[in-house]
């Protein structure tokens, strides 16, 4: 049975890498790009005027002076009058600077007189002007592959001309849950009978990270629909299913993929919750195996899954980061020699980290994950950890409450 990071590291190092696509520029957003792009021209492609004034040589303005205006540059237009000493050409923002002149003076700093302006300050050589290639040169990789495209790189991308980009393809996961006792959302809701919360969790969790889940639905309690229902999921890219992985009398799904063809990897983990979690390859297809309860579920998607597949969309950093909290409640665990992920409340004062306890870590007890802002983990050589003492902690979510100290 591998470890929790010797688990992680054997999917990392089977899931493949998703092949590439050109998707719209404006479709973008969220992907992974897939190849270096350099800039075909310098940013700016001219020098240029960074705000509205008048274009002067600096020398001629080392003292409050009058000049003569002998021309006017609106953005986007050019000049064919060069700035000789004594006069000054108006300019707007983004034009480019006229031959002769040096700086840029701005128009609240003047006072315009007819066709002459009188200026009220020193002027410094290159002031308020944007040179070329100041931003980007020619032949500058302006975003690397393996970057999450933001607003910040499609502006950029933009400004070169990009309409199309090439990005890692999302990944089609198939999701399956198992189960006699389970209902869909919105059928009627019998006695002993619990709604497949499960895939809905996971629809959730994989939009979230941009791949594309297919709902398989529900597979019964019997092998034949358990055949049906994987080797359909076995067409996509990735399956997970949730439940059935034990060794009862009605848990399938070890049986049924070996039985398709699936090599399995390894069929437990030495943690809590989780430990039924199993991953096994067909044909390049990763497919993991989860257990049925919504906590585990979670859990085990965050910590395991989660990183596959984020490998899979060309992700460059897949591996949630690690950070010291300092425990304001006593945490404790059931048995030593296992490494325990407990739901923990988290605060930030005076930049440090600290968790508390989200409530009772039994793992069919939802509300606490609800509660929870990140997950403790707790090492497999100790079972009491006090308040006071530091712990390793994974971020869940983006609200984490932030408080001064």
């Amino acid at each position: 049975m591998p470890s929790f990071l010797e688990a992680r590291n054997q999917i990392l190092a089977n899931v493949p890498l998703l092949g590439q696509e050109r998707v719209l520029i404006t479709d973008a957003v969220g992907r992974i790009l897939a190849e270096d792009i350099t800039a075909s021209w310098d940013m700016p492609r001219w020098t240029n005027s960074a705000m509205d004034g008048y274009a002067v040589r600096s020398q001629d303005c080392q003292q409050p002076t009058r000049l003569e205006v002998i021309d006017f540059i609106a953005a986007g237009g050019v000049s064919d009058k060069t700035v000789i000493p004594g006069v000054a050409i108006k300019i707007m923002t983004g034009a480019p600077l006229p031959e002769g002149a040096d700086a840029v003076i701005p128009v609240e700093e003047t006072t315009a007189d007819g066709t002459f302006v009188q200026t009220q300050k020193m002027v410094k050589p290159g002031a308020h002007i944007r040179n070329r290639g100041e931003d980007v040169v020619e032949g500058e990789c302006i975003v690397p592959r393996g970057t999450l495209l933001r607003p910040a790189e499609i502006g950029m991308l933009a400004s070169y001309g990009k309409a199309f980009l090439p990005v890692y393809r999302k990944p089609r996961v198939a999701i399956l849950s198992t189960g006699d006792e389970l209902v869909e959302l919105g059928e009627p809701l019998s006695e002993n009978r619990i709604i497949n919360s499960n895939s809905l969790a996971l629809v959730a969790a994989l939009k979230e990270i941009g791949a594309e889940p297919v709902v398989l639905g529900i597979a019964l309690d019997n092998r034949a629909s358990h055949i049906e229902k994987i080797s359909e999921g076995l067409k996509a890219d990735v399956l997970i299913t949730s439940a059935g992985v034990s060794t009862g009398d009605r848990d399938f799904v070890r049986a049924v993929l070996e039985d398709l063809g699936a090599k399995p990897v390894f069929w437990k983990v030495d943690i809590k919750p989780g430990r039924p979690t199993t991953f096994a390859m067909k044909d390049g297809k990763p497919i993991f195996s989860l257990p049925g309860n919504p906590v585990s579920t979670m859990v085990t998607f965050e910590e395991l899954v989660k990183p596959g597949l984020l490998k899979m969309m060309g992700h460059t950093r897949v591996i949630k980061q690690e950070v010291e909290a300092v425990l304001e409640s006593d945490l404790t665990k059931k048995r030593l020699g296992v490494l325990n992920f407990q739901r923990v409340n988290i605060t930030i004062r005076d930049g440090q980290y600290f968790a508390s306890c989200s409530g009772d870590q039994n793992t069919g007890i939802l509300k606490t994950m609800v509660r929870a802002d990140a997950l403790a983990l707790l090492p497999e050589d100790k079972d009491v950890f006090m308040a006071g003492e530091k712990v390793k902690i994974h971020i869940l979510g983006p609200h984490v409450t932030m408080q001064e100290g």
